[in-house]
């Protein structure tokens, strides 16, 4: 029997129902400017503070180190370019090449005016060699960025150690945590590092809004000139519903976060299994041990991903080819090239990325249904008519 199965949680999540009773008072009768000082307006601003406390709480840092945004790309671009203009070390800026676009695109801003850019290879588990990130930092490095974990295979990065590295050569170091926070544990002391973005809608939160931390002692450039909001450094009146939902969401997400982790882990791995050992020539692309719990990211040959995640939504499974941000594009993921794919094999890319509100029978469900659709499309493709299908026992 046909069900709806959401399994594209890396792209973003439903809106807890918790987070919304919080954010409701904001959006209707608590509706004063923060930046009033009459009794309304100074409910909404106590509102503000306490969610800065609070995300700040849960992040391990001070309160005064949080600054709120529009989301995940605002603080990678704002996080990112602010180390390039203040700095006294050079215009040169270390990534990798797996990074987020937001990420990319913002170095690759800063190339054309006149900055230069490493972008360091990964491994084929998509895994930032240490030995060669050091070898990469130069005297004029400005910035390291490296993301914690990936939106499109969920590898999770060695960030404490290459945070480490920076610091021994003085370079401030950025993660890009906005698929981390809120599904594995974040600390920005246990990580070791300058700044970190994250976004609301990634662990059940609202859309358009996230947070930017940055340690005491980093400077910050001014992002939106205006009035004072944000310490002066990103002005214009505060989403108040937004932040109060983001600082609820992300103390939910982080409650018995390691039982979450368990039982997420648990269905992505019987997921993996279960698709490896039924669907001929699929591979899992990323590593199998640094993994985020609920991402699985497979590649299955002679087909194409986007047909793939047609089909799956005709039979009610939502799913993702590659990173929803680039989902309209013909070019293969170049996370996927970036981990030594070739084009054809990243062209058939899967994500199906689960969290604890997805059930046993979510599982079920794909395990019974993607087999079959991947047969049917298989059959339509001269390509597979002449693989070498011999000792494939469940071919078509």
């Amino acid at each position: 029997m046909k069900r709806f199965v959401y399994a594209d949680n890396a792209a973003t999540t439903k809106l807890d129902g918790a987070v919304l009773e919080a954010m409701l008072p904001y959006l209707t009768e608590q509706y004063g400017n923060p930046s009033s000082i009459y009794a309304l307006g100074q409910n909404a601003a106590r509102a503000i503070r306490a969610a800065r406390e609070r995300v700040a709480f849960e992040l391990g840092a001070k309160p005064e180190e949080i600054y709120f945004t529009g989301g995940g790309s605002e603080s990678d671009t704002w996080a990112i370019r602010s180390a390039a203009a203040l700095s006294k070390r050079g215009k040169h800026i270390i990534t990798s090449v797996i990074e987020h676009h937001a990420v990319l695109h913002a170095v690759e801003a800063l190339e054309r005016e006149g900055f230069e850019a490493t972008y360091l290879g990964v491994d084929r588990d998509g895994l930032v060699s240490p030995d060669e990130l050091s070898a990469a930092i130069r005297p004029d490095t400005a910035l390291i960025t490296i993301m914690t974990a990936n939106n499109e295979i969920g590898v999770i990065q060695p960030i404490a150690e290459l945070s480490a590295i920076a610091r021994e050569h003085g370079v401030p170091f950025h993660t890009d945590a906005v698929q981390a926070v809120g599904h594995i544990p974040v600390n920005v002391d246990a990580l070791g590092v300058d700044m970190l973005s994250l976004a609301a809608h990634k662990f059940h939160g609202p859309k358009g809004v996230g947070a930017l931390y940055v340690r005491r002692g980093m400077r910050l450039q001014n992002l939106i000139y205006g009035g004072g909001q944000e310490r002066g450094k990103r002005a214009g009146t505060e989403n108040t519903a937004g932040i109060v939902g983001l600082a609820k969401a992300l103390a939910l997400a982080n409650e018995d976060l390691e039982e979450k982790m368990r039982v997420t882990t648990a269905m992505r791995d019987r997921l993996i299994d279960g698709i490896l050992g039924s669907i001929p020539y699929s591979r899992l692309n990323g590593s199998r041990e640094r993994r985020l719990p609920g991402n699985v990211n497979v590649s299955i040959e002679f087909i194409e991903g986007e047909s793939l995640i047609l089909r799956l939504d005709e039979q009610g499974i939502a799913a993702s080819s590659g990173s929803a941000c680039t989902s309209g594009s013909l070019d293969p993921s170049h996370v996927l090239l970036g981990i030594g794919l070739s084009h054809e094999v990243a062209h058939g890319s899967l994500r199906l990325s689960l969290d604890h509100f997805n059930t046993d029978e979510d599982v079920d469900y794909i395990l019974e249904t993607l087999p079959g659709v991947v047969a049917e499309l298989r059959e339509m493709s001269p390509l597979w008519e002449h693989a070498d299908k011999e000792g494939v026992d469940n071919a078509v």
